[in-house]
C-alpha cells in the first residue's frame, strides 16, 4: 500500500498530518513500481465556518509517502499562495 499524507500550514492549526491518498500496490519481494496518487483539494483543506465552505490556506504543504503512518520516507514541501 502506498500511502501520502499532508502536513498543512501551521496556521491551520491542524494535527501534524492527514492521511490525503494511498493507492493498492501489489509487490514481489525486490520488485518496485513507479506509482500515481490523486489527491483531492479538499483533503488539504480546512473548513471555514465563517465563510461556510472549504477553503486552502496560504503556505507550506508538505507530502510524505511511504507504507504507513510510521514509515514516510518521501518528502516534498511545497508552497501555496
Amino acid at each position: 500500500m502506498a500511502e501520502v499524507y499532508a502536513s498543512l500550514p501551521a496556521a491551520a492549526q491542524e494535527p501534524p498530518k492527514r492521511l490525503v491518498g494511498w493507492s493498492k500496490v501489489k509487490l514481489n519481494a525486490g520488485e518496485s513500481k513507479e506509482v500515481s496518487v490523486e489527491v483531492d483539494p479538499k483533503y488539504i483543506s480546512i473548513f471555514n465556518v465563517a465563510q461556510n465552505g472549504w477553503q486552502l490556506l496560504p503556505g507550506e504543504y508538505t507530502f510524505m509517502v511511504g507504507g504507513s503512518s510510521q514509515n514516510l520516507p518521501l518528502k516534498e514541501a511545497v508552497n501555496l499562495k
